[in-house]
């Protein structure tokens, strides 16, 4: 009895980041809504993150209570796409739309989701990407996105002729078949995950630095630093 059910957990939590994402589409298309203390686009950039956590731990336990199944990994990708593809490309939408882009052009950041499906097909039928991705990975994608709407909300919108190209470009590198480094930690040995822990601390600062826009600059480090390692990865 207790197997059958610590066998669903992992499944469970998974649920919690598709939930988590339909939370965060809701939010963008209410963006400047108040909830309590904070406005619709801010809950949004929340409920992003609350997935991701999700994200992460339902593969810990997955590995902890040794429950792999094909449809929970069937699952975990239909839950990314929707909290890392569709739910970030609405954010962006909402932006684009609050500084009066017409809807034709906001309707460019459909991009994100379409790609973000190719890159999960593409990542559960290549069993060569189990110690390294190929392409920027769907999470990364929506952080650069969430970044890319603290640039806006702090220094200015630049236009919808820089957006889409912004955002397709970031879009493109999800089905790119480069090399990058996974930034999951399998044990905390510093020789192992240097480049993990230069990650952590290049993330720090660009917050610091920049605010939310400062994951932008983040993901794009990590872009740079992945093509810069493709020999070593």
């Amino acid at each position: 009895m207790a197997r059958s059910i610590t066998r669903y957990i992992p499944d469970a939590i998974t649920c919690c980041n598709l939930l988590s994402g339909c939370m965060a589409i809701y939010f963008a298309f209410h963006f400047e809504e108040l909830f309590g203390a904070f406005n619709g686009s801010t809950w949004a950039i929340v409920a992003i993150a609350a997935a991701a956590v999700f994200d992460f731990f339902d593969g810990a336990m997955a590995r902890l209570l040794h429950a792999y199944s094909p449809v929970g990994g069937d699952l975990d990708s239909l839950s990314d796409l929707v909290s890392f593809g569709v739910a970030p490309a609405m954010l962006i939408l909402n932006t684009m739309a609050m500084f009066g882009t017409p809807l034709g052009f906001c309707l460019g950041a459909l991009i994100v989701p379409v790609c973000g499906a190719i890159r999960l097909a593409k990542f559960n039928n290549d069993t060569e990407q189990a110690t390294f991705f190929r392409g920027l990975p769907i999470p990364a994608a929506a952080i650069f996105l969430i970044g890319v709407y603290g640039w806006c909300m702090r220094y200015g919108y630049p236009g919808w002729a820089v957006m889409l190209p912004v955002v397709a470009l970031v879009s493109l590198t999800m089905v790119g078949r480069f090399k990058m480094f996974s930034l999951k930690f399998k044990n905390f040995d510093f020789a192992e995950n240097f480049c993990r822990y230069l990650i952590v601390l290049a993330a720090i600062a660009f917050v610091l630095i920049y605010g939310l826009s400062g994951l932008m600059w983040t993901i794009v480090f990590y872009l740079l630093l992945s093509l810069a390692r493709q020999s070593r990865i």
